[in-house]
């Protein structure tokens, strides 16, 4: 998906520094940065704190907003901000991760964090960061399940974005992505299981 006009006009505030531009961004991804977080933190099998969670999304928009807004300059609408986006803070997410296991006394350095790899041994960060990755494992979905990941994990729509486009209860969408989830989980076992 390419980038939106709404993305469009809020990065060029963004980056201009108009006033309430930042809040704006914030306001918008948010949801989408949380996601990751727990998204991230669920795959490893990370038990995850309020107060983890709030750390590691100000890491996110730290590092968004490092160097005069480097990574956001970097953007080249090639798809859509959000999926940018979740790949940044995947990246930061996982940065962080590892981090924090060094730093930790009695750690060992070389733990399965930075040692993720799907069954053809790639690191399983820059497998999910293609675009067409993400299309692949969503035609394993179909009808709403499809439209509601698509909304939520690659537009950044929220809930209630998604339930006004869709027709679909607000209170349904969490549980439709929890399952859309494990269908992928599953897909993704069963794909790593076959010879």
């Amino acid at each position: 998906m390419a980038l939106s006009d709404i993305d469009r006009q809020l990065l060029q505030r963004c980056l201009t520094r108009q006033p309430r531009a930042w809040e704006d961004f914030v306001d918008r991804f948010m949801g989408l940065v949380v996601h990751v977080v727990n998204h991230t933190f669920q795959t490893r099998s990370l038990s995850l704190t309020t107060s983890d969670l709030e750390d590691f999304a100000s890491e996110v928009f730290l590092a968004i907003l490092a160097d005069d807004m480097a990574v956001l300059r970097r953007f080249r609408g090639q798809s859509s901000l959000a999926t940018y986006l979740t790949v940044i803070a995947r990246r930061v997410v996982v940065r962080e991760l590892l981090h924090r296991r060094q730093a930790a006394p009695g750690t060992d350095n070389h733990t399965d964090i930075d040692q993720v790899a799907d069954h053809n041994g790639h690191h399983v960060e820059d497998r999910l960061e293609s675009r067409e990755e993400v299309e692949r494992l969503l035609e394993e979905l179909q009808g709403d399940e499809a439209q509601v990941v698509r909304l939520y994990h690659l537009e950044g729509k929220s809930y209630d974005e998604i339930s006004q486009q869709i027709g679909m209860p607000a209170n349904s969408i969490g549980p439709t992505l929890s399952r859309a989830r494990a269908k992928l989980r599953r897909h993704g076992a069963d794909t790593a299981a076959s010879p």
